[in-house]
């Protein structure tokens, strides 16, 4: 169980969660996204407590992009990313040629343009977990929040994609909190971190926790440890063979 967590995600910055398994990274980020309710404190965007705004008012501020998999298999891509633009779309529901612009924006933006007329059902899991960041962004949050959105990418796909939400945090003053297993490029992309460790959140920037000793007591092991000065993990000595 967390206690006594306290960071704050800032906008203009690509904030990684990471911790080990178990360690409550997809619990802390339904307690974000105010589908689960912290038993102390709140969550508050733009100083509002998250759970506290209507559903609509939450969905233009806040976007999240989660480990799902029952994704409408027989929308196209573009139908799926336009779903992001109903919070903006009034009682009617119908989009606007400047929602459809933003739409075209959100899947130019991810790479994904050209699959925009094919069906979900159709997708690999890296395509779909694409299109599902692009429906995110067609929302215009102010808060992104994502769960392993470089799961199912490839080592370019995954740079890229990372690559992608920070020049988004940057150039349209967005506030990206990711959760990562990838920790090497974690740590070389991200603005900041928030460490889940033994029930404790640590925030600093990449090398603060590094040079602390944060992240070698949270992820060193019998076989692999961190070096701070490198910014890498490597295998331990095994001593002759």
């Amino acid at each position: 169980m967390l206690r006594g967590v306290h960071a704050r995600a800032r906008r203009g910055e690509l904030t990684v969660l990471l911790g080990a398994n178990g360690s409550g990274k997809s619990t802390l980020l339904r307690a974000l996204c105010g589908t689960a309710r912290p038993l102390a404190g709140e969550c508050r965007v733009d100083g509002a407590s998250v759970t506290g705004l209507d559903p609509v008012r939450r969905a233009r501020v806040l976007a999240t992009v989660l480990t799902e998999r029952d994704v409408p298999p027989l929308l196209s891509a573009r139908d799926l990313v336009s779903l992001g633009r109903h919070p903006h779309t009034g009682i009617s529901g119908r989009l606007g040629r400047g929602d459809h612009a933003v739409v075209e924006w959100a899947l130019d933006a991810v790479g994904v343009a050209e699959l925009a007329g094919r069906r979900v059902a159709e997708l690999s899991d890296g395509e779909r977990q694409r299109v599902l960041t692009a429906r995110a962004l067609a929302q215009e949050p102010a808060v992104l929040l994502l769960d392993e959105p470089t799961a199912f990418l490839d080592v370019p796909g995954k740079v890229a994609l990372t690559g992608l939400l920070r020049r988004l945090a940057r150039d349209r003053g967005l506030a990206v909190v990711m959760c990562v297993h990838d920790l090497e490029l974690a740590l070389r992309t991200a603005d900041a971190v928030w460490l889940l460790d033994g029930g404790a959140l640590h925030e600093g920037s990449p090398a603060e926790l590094a040079r602390n000793g944060a992240i070698g007591r949270a992820f060193d092991g019998a076989d692999l440890e961190f070096v701070p000065d490198e910014g890498v993990f490597r295998l331990r000595d095994a001593g002759p063979v």
